[in-house]
C-alpha cells in the first residue's frame, strides 16, 4: 500500500506523462507536493520504484516510467474528483534523445555539482552531458560537476566531470556517491569501519568523515571522468 506523499507523486507523474510524454522535474514535484527539498522527492521515488510502480529510463535526463497504478488509482481514475488534485505545469524542454549514433556518444543527465570536499546537495537538474560512449559499461549513468579538491590525489579536480554508474551498494575501497541524511552527497572512497562507515578523501589537507550507516546511502559508483580544458 502506498502513502498519501507516494500516490500523490504517482499521480503527477502519470498526469504529465499522459499530457505532453515527459516526466516532470524534481522541482515541479517538489512544489506540486508542498515538500520543502528535493530530498522528499528523491525519498518518494526511491520508493515508488522499489515498489515496481515507476522506472528510471537509463540514458534519458529526467526520464520516469509508470509501470503500474494501485487498484485505489484506477478506481479514482473513473471518479476524478477522488483523484488528489495537483497542478500541472507544461514541461518546457521536449525529451533528451539517448544516444547520437554519428558520433558514437551517450547523452546522460547532469545532475548539478558534487563536493570532493565538504558534502553539499546534489541538485536535480535538467542539463545533460554528452558522453563518449566507450567511457561507460552496462548500466545506467548520470554526471555530477566535481566542486573541491579533497579528491586530487585520485585525479579528481575541481571542475571535472564525475561519470557515475547507478547502484545501491559498494565494496570497500570504491569510489562512491554518498547520500549523507537523504539531503547532502559526496564523492569519496567508501570503507567500513567499527560499525560505522568511513567516507576517505584523497587529500591529506582533510580529514575522514564518519557516520552511521543508516545516515548513508550509495547513489553510485564512479564509472569514469571528463575534464575541459581552457
Amino acid at each position: 500500500m502506498l502513502t498519501r506523499k507516494q500516490q500523490e507523486l504517482l499521480g503527477f507523474i502519470d498526469d504529465r506523462l499522459k499530457a505532453d510524454g515527459v516526466s516532470p522535474s524534481f522541482e515541479e514535484m517538489k512544489e506540486a507536493l508542498n515538500l520543502r527539498s528535493k530530498s522528499g522527492v528523491h525519498r518518494l521515488i526511491n520508493a515508488l520504484e522499489e515498489r515496481s510502480f515507476i522506472r528510471r529510463l537509463p540514458n534519458r535526463a529526467r526520464a520516469l516510467e509508470v509501470l503500474r497504478l494501485p487498484e485505489a488509482m484506477m478506481g479514482a481514475m473513473a471518479a476524478p474528483a477522488a483523484r488528489p488534485a495537483l497542478k500541472l505545469v507544461p514541461s518546457p524542454r521536449p525529451p533528451v534523445q539517448a544516444m547520437i549514433a554519428a558520433n558514437d556518444t551517450i547523452t546522460v543527465p547532469l545532475h548539478g555539482r558534487i563536493a570532493a570536499g565538504l558534502p553539499v546537495e546534489a541538485l536535480e537538474s535538467d542539463r545533460s552531458l554528452a558522453v563518449p560512449a566507450a567511457l561507460l559499461g552496462p548500466g545506467d549513468h548520470y554526471a555530477l560537476e566535481v566542486s573541491g579538491d579533497s579528491m586530487i590525489d585520485a585525479g579528481i579536480f575541481d571542475g571535472d566531470y564525475a561519470l557515475i554508474r547507478r547502484c545501491e551498494d559498494a565494496r570497500d575501497g570504491d569510489i562512491v556517491v554518498a547520500l549523507i541524511d537523504d539531503s547532502e552527497a559526496t564523492l569519496k572512497y567508501l570503507r567500513r569501519e567499527k560499525g560505522l562507515v568511513r567516507l576517505d578523501p584523497a587529500n591529506s589537507a582533510y580529514e575522514p568523515q564518519r557516520y552511521r550507516p543508516e545516515q548513508v546511502r550509495v547513489q553510485g559508483k564512479l564509472a569514469g571522468l571528463l575534464r575541459r580544458y581552457h
